[in-house]
C-alpha cells in the first residue's frame, strides 16, 4: 500500500542505484551550501560582505582559484593548505561540508521515511543549515549575526508561499500569515522573559536578543510546541 506521500517509492528510489545516485547528488549539494555557510561564518561576524568578494586566503590574501574551492575534494587535494603560501587552512572548512552534506542526505531520508511531503525537507534543510551557522559563529565570538537570521527568516516565507502544503495548508497566504504570527508571538513572549529574567537576575542577561531572534525564527520552522520542546532538550544538554 502505497500512501499519497510516499514519493519515495514513486520516484523509483528503492532501486539502489538509483538511491544512491541521489544521495550522492544531494551530498553534493549539501556540502556547496556548507561551503557558503564556511564563507558566513567567517565573514559576518566581522561585518564583511559574503556576496561581493571573491574567496580568498585569509593569510596572503591571494584569490581561491575556482578549482581549489570544490567542497570536500579541494580540501583534500590541497592537504588543508593554500596553494600559494602554503598555510593551512581551519579544518572547520573540511567539517562543515562533510556535516553539511551527511545531514542533508539523513534529513532527506528521515522526510522519506516519515512519509512527509516531499518539500517539507527543504524547511529542513533550511533549518540544519541556519543552526549550524549559529551555533558555530555563537561558540566563537558569542553573537548570533541579524545578517544570518534575517535571511534565512525571508527564505523561510518564501518556501511557506511556494509550499504551503509542507506546513499543512492549501494556500499560501495562510502559511505565510502562520508563519508570521508564530514567530511574532515567539519572539515577544521569549523577549518579556529576557528582560524580567534579566530583572531577576540583577542585571545579568537571562537570554540574549540574537537568541530571541533565533527562536521566533525556529518557531516558524518548528511551530511552538517544537521550538520550546527545543529550547528545553538545549538546556537539558
Amino acid at each position: 500500500y502505497y500512501s499519497s506521500f510516499d514519493w519515495f517509492f514513486r520516484a523509483g528510489l528503492e532501486y539502489p542505484v538509483v538511491l544512491i545516485s541521489v544521495l550522492f547528488a544531494i551530498f553534493a549539494f549539501g556540502a556547496c551550501w556548507g561551503s557558503f555557510l564556511n564563507v558566513c561564518i567567517w565573514r559576518m561576524p566581522r561585518r564583511e560582505s559574503v556576496v561581493s568578494a571573491p574567496s580568498h586566503c585569509t593569510v596572503c590574501g591571494s584569490d581561491i582559484r575556482w578549482y581549489d574551492n570544490i567542497p570536500v575534494v579541494s580540501y583534500l587535494v590541497l592537504r588543508g593548505r593554500c596553494r600559494v603560501c602554503k598555510t593551512p587552512y581551519s579544518c572547520r572548512y573540511f567539517v562543515v561540508e562533510v556535516v553539511t552534506g551527511t545531514a542533508f542526505i539523513l534529513l532527506f531520508l528521515k522526510s522519506a521515511h516519515a512519509m512527509l511531503v516531499p518539500q517539507t525537507v527543504l524547511f529542513y534543510w533550511l533549518g540544519f543549515w541556519y543552526l549550524l551557522g549559529a551555533a558555530w559563529i555563537d561558540a566563537k565570538h558569542r553573537i548570533i549575526p541579524d545578517a544570518l537570521t534575517f535571511p534565512v527568516a525571508v527564505t523561510t516565507l518564501i518556501f511557506s508561499g511556494f509550499f504551503p502544503e509542507a506546513s499543512g495548508h492549501s494556500v499560501w497566504w495562510k502559511a505565510v500569515l502562520t508563519e508570521l504570527l508564530t514567530g511574532a508571538v515567539t519572539g515577544t513572549a521569549l523577549l518579556i522573559f529576557s528582560v524580567v529574567g534579566k530583572k531577576i537576575a540583577g542585571g545579568r542577561e537571562a537570554f540574549g536578543l540574537g537568541d530571541v531572534k533565533m527562536c521566533a525564527l525556529l518557531a516558524m520552522l518548528l511551530g511552538v510546541f517544537g521550538t520550546m520542546f527545543s529550547l528545553f532538550a538545549a538546556s537539558c544538554f
